[in-house]
């Protein structure tokens, strides 16, 4: 099992950084001067018009004052808006500006050409298999994340 599990940190180490560079290539084609991390950003407030930025930060998993900078520089940028929330005089609900749409929707055609030839050699079954997977890792990553690891025994010296 180390053994498997040391391949798994390995090919997912590759995979990380692949995405980490295809997000700054997909940040780019929305704006030049948008932060990778704000691509994903960008396409989680198109999927859940109206989400709230202390929502978005807690599903991400970062604290408010980063959320905060990052929607003020698409903001700044004109990608988003932001109104105030009617139930919470506090909070602001997110939405992606005309603009943030069709420059969003641009870079996820590209992504998407760009995932097509890569796998062009798969069936439908094996991406809808690896779908399921990825999900599934996600999931429990993210539980994983959320509890605290086991104690354990002391070490004597």
């Amino acid at each position: 099992m180390d053994d498997d599990l040391q391949q798994l940190e390995r090919e997912l180490g590759l995979f990380l950084r692949r995405a980490t560079a295809s997000s700054a290539a997909m940040a780019r084609r929305v704006h030049p001067d948008l932060e990778p991390s704000a691509y994903e950003l960008l396409a989680l407030i198109e999927r859940t018009p109206g989400v709230r930025a202390s929502d978005l930060a807690a599903y991400i998993g970062v604290g408010r004052g980063t959320m905060s900078r990052q929607l003020a520089r698409l903001g700044a940028l004109g990608l988003v808006t932001r109104t105030p929330d009617p139930d919470d005089f506090r909070g602001q609900l997110l939405a992606l500006t005309a603009v943030g749409h069709g420059r969003l929707e641009l870079a996820q055609h590209a992504r998407r050409d760009f995932l097509g030839r890569a796998l062009e050699d798969w069936t439908p079954e094996q991406i809808a298999q690896l779908t399921a997977q990825l999900g599934r890792l996600n999931r429990d990553l993210s539980s994983a994340w959320t509890t605290p690891p086991p104690a354990r025994e002391p070490t004597h010296v």
